[in-house]
């Protein structure tokens, strides 16, 4: 149950990230979700989008170094130590999470974030025995 990110590496300098967004505009991609990190010289955007394989192919033809990383991306109870709760069963299989970053609240009280791991489908594993829900790239899109 992995969803795509996108990641897409980026000078840093002004302007450039409003480059990227311009071009997932222009080609009718929503940003659901980003994180952004920076160095001196180049910062690295990572994205969940309503169509990744989309975005990909248009920063790619505007010149942007891009690709589609497997994260997971979990729905869980938007409440005092569930997000504890579900990282304990992971760190309890030896599992390393490389980075992790929000992508909702939604009205329904729950809250979803995004998962890199260093073995997904063990993660996704141990995720759904916490009975955690894990969201597709369909599932994502119709947020």
């Amino acid at each position: 149950m992995q969803a795509k990110q996108v990641s897409v590496f980026i000078e840093n300098r002004e302007g450039r990230l409003d480059e990227v967004l311009a071009v997932l505009k222009e080609a009718g991609v929503n940003i659901l979700s980003l994180s952004l990190a920076d160095t001196s010289e180049y910062g690295l955007l990572r994205l969940i989008v309503s169509d990744p394989d989309k975005a990909d192919k248009a920063l790619k033809a505007g010149g942007f170094s891009s690709m589609l990383t497997g994260v997971l991306v979990v729905r869980l109870a938007n409440e005092v130590g569930s997000l504890q709760d579900l990282l304990c069963a992971v760190a309890k299989e030896k599992i390393n999470l490389e980075y992790m970053y929000g992508l909702t609240i939604e009205k329904e009280g729950k809250a979803s974030l995004v998962i890199k791991a260093s073995d997904l489908d063990k993660a996704a594993s141990v995720l759904k025995k916490t009975g955690a829900e894990l969201l597709t790239d369909e599932d994502i899109a119709a947020l």
